[in-house]
């Protein structure tokens, strides 16, 4: 496979990924140390990751790093694009100060698989 052919796989795979991402409404996983699961909802999929909302107040805030891996279960509002479990990874995890999501934290999770 030539450099041109390899390009054009994974901007077909990202693009593949992302309007998948474009129908989940809410994503749900488990950390480590925590015995709860918890769901929380889709904020944003235009960008190459999938941005959680999650309150500052939570306990797994404390838990969660950049780069840790998670199994994630992505739900859709759209019954084509039924719930599944798909490796994610952690890719920011941003505070907000002010605006409509003060006290929540923006955290990105990036689809390793399909």
């Amino acid at each position: 496979m030539n450099g041109a052919n390899a390009a054009e796989v994974v901007t077909e795979k990202n693009s593949q990924q992302h309007k998948t991402a474009d129908h989940y409404y809410s994503a749900e996983f488990l950390v480590e140390g925590v015995e709860v699961l918890y769901q929380f909802k889709v904020w944003d999929a235009a960008s190459s990751s999938l941005n959680v909302l999650v309150n500052e107040h939570s306990q797994i805030i404390p838990r969660l790093k950049v780069g840790d891996t998670l199994d994630v279960k992505y739900y859709s509002s759209d019954a084509s694009y039924p719930s599944n479990y798909q490796k994610s990874a952690i890719r920011h995890i941003i505070k907000n100060d002010e605006g409509r999501l003060k006290g929540h934290f923006l955290v990105g999770l990036e689809i390793l698989e399909s």
